[in-house]
Parts: C-alpha cells; sequence; structure tokens
C-alpha cells in the first residue's frame, strides 16, 4: 500500500499537498484530473501554478495578514520578443525583489518564485516585510497579494500583444477569490501614472490593481492597458482616474514659494481732517 508523504504545509491549508509514493519509491502524486489537491472533499487551489516552471526565491516577503485578495500587475521594462521570463526572474532573485510569478505575454513562458500562500518582495515596502519580522509592506496585506510581473515595458501596454498563457493564470486567481474587477478603475498610461491616486478605499476593497495604484508606491508601471482584455469583456469599469492636481506655486496651501495672505482686502484709509478757513475767505 502506499503510504501519504506530506511534502507542503500542514494538512487542510492551502498551497499543502500529499505526494502518494509508492513500493517503488515512484511519485504517484495524486492531483485530479483538474491538478487541484482535495482536502477531506474540500478543493484548495494549487499555491503554485500549474502551468509555470518554478524557480523558488531564498527569500519571501513574509506571512501575509489577511484581508481581500489581490492581484497587482507590474512590468520588468523589457522587451519581451528579446527578454525570457526565466531572465527576468533570476534577476528579481538575485536582487531579493522576486514577484509571485514572471509572465512573457508573447511567448507564454511563466516561472514562479514564491507561493501564493506567502507575500512577494516586488513592490517598494516590501523590503520591510521579510520572513522574520513585521515591516509595514503593502504586499502582506490580503489574504493573497499576487505580484504578477509582466514582461514588457510601461510605455508600450502588454494588453497590445497576443497575451499567451493569460488564461491559466486568470483561472489561478480566480481559484484564490481574486474578484475580477479594478476598484481603482484602468491604470493611467505613462507620465500620468506617475501621479495617479493611490487611494487606500480602493485597495480594501480587493481585485486587480496596476502597481501605480498600489497605496505609497512610486512605481508607474503597467501603464494603460486595457483592462478588458486582462479581466474579460464583462469586467465592470470604474470612471478613468484623475491623476493628483498639483498645488499651485503661489499657493499659501503650498511647501514652497512665498506664502499669500488669505485676506487680501485693502486696508481702510484715514478720514481726512477738516482744516481752519481763513479769516479773509469768511
Amino acid at each position: 500500500m502506499p503510504k501519504n508523504i506530506h511534502t507542503g504545509p500542514r494538512a487542510g491549508r492551502p498551497g499543502g499537498l500529499f505526494r502518494l509514493v509508492g513500493p517503488e519509491g515512484k511519485d504517484r502524486t495524486e492531483r485530479g484530473r483538474d491538478r487541484t489537491p482535495h482536502w477531506g472533499g474540500r478543493t484548495v487551489a494549487d499555491a503554485w501554478l500549474p502551468e509555470a516552471v518554478r524557480l523558488p526565491a531564498r527569500q519571501d516577503g513574509g506571512a501575509l495578514r489577511g484581508g481581500a485578495p489581490r492581484a497587482v500587475w507590474l512590468t520588468s521594462e523589457s522587451d519581451p520578443r528579446a527578454v525570457s521570463a526565466w531572465s527576468v526572474a533570476a534577476d528579481l532573485a538575485k536582487s531579493g525583489r522576486p514577484a509571485h510569478l514572471v509572465w512573457n505575454p508573447v511567448s507564454g513562458e511563466a516561472v514562479q518564485l514564491i507561493p501564493i500562500v506567502r507575500a512577494a518582495r516586488a513592490l517598494a515596502g516590501d523590503a520591510g516585510g521579510d520572513a522574520g519580522g513585521g515591516g509595514g509592506a503593502v504586499g502582506r496585506e490580503g489574504r493573497v497579494c499576487a505580484q504578477i510581473m509582466v514582461v514588457g515595458h510601461a510605455r508600450d501596454p502588454f494588453t497590445n500583444t497576443l497575451l499567451t498563457g493569460l488564461d491559466p493564470i486568470m483561472r489561478w486567481l480566480d481559484a484564490w477569490g481574486v474578484a475580477r474587477r479594478w476598484p481603482a478603475g484602468p491604470p493611467l498610461p505613462i507620465p500620468a501614472s506617475y501621479e495617479a491616486r493611490r487611494e487606500r478605499r480602493a485597495w480594501a476593497r480587493g481585485g486587480h490593481y496596476g502597481a501605480s495604484q498600489v497605496p505609497g508606491e512610486v512605481r508607474p508601471d503597467p501603464g494603460g492597458i486595457d483592462v478588458r482584455r486582462v479581466t474579460g469583456t464583462d469586467t465592470p469599469l470604474a470612471p478613468i482616474p484623475r491623476p493628483r492636481p498639483a498645488p499651485p506655486e503661489e499657493s499659501p496651501l503650498s511647501n514652497g514659494g512665498p506664502r499669500k495672505p488669505l485676506l487680501t482686502r485693502k486696508p481702510a484709509t484715514a478720514a481726512a481732517v477738516p482744516q481752519p478757513v481763513p479769516a479773509s475767505a469768511r
């Protein structure tokens, strides 16, 4: 009889699975026809995208803190016709800034570095969220917060390509409860995305976001992508967000420049003092 050998997280937690090893030592992992592990009849999504090649990073962003599930789309600022997903993933791992998944939308190649049940480190604030401690890393917020690094440029939206291999990624995110919506609206194109609103209220709802919409971030990617090519034609669209207005240079509330008084009314002139009339003029 084969015996169960536990090779993932604790039984009953997402991302774990049992390997069935036969008498000859052959791996007989049971995933079912849909390649999804089951715990006592309850279906649990894979922590690793089955269609992706694995390149496990040495360091992740730590434990997730709970909340609405999210997916954040970033771009590597490299040419997808000349650079492979494996090359980008290796660079991210070497620099200690791995995303969960690196995807080339031209070739369809996908490489995963971190299981989705752990936080990634590709966002600017994620360095403080290492496995040993706290930090205020926004990438740790949510039951999942999938960081997907797309091989491409923000100035040339990746939705202009064939999006080869997107469907398995979307089904994977669906299985983890990431709603097919964009609460902050479609990401802005460059250069407007540098001044995009990064509101906590929209972030708290969960769903899909561009890196330019993440609170506390300064990244402009992924640019002005067509969100309905990512999440489907029936995706509800929020209004296109407007960039934050810059304060006027001479405004009393601006940090720089001279301050003007809030009251600009001219001061009243003193009343004229009557002069005595000469006696000769009486």
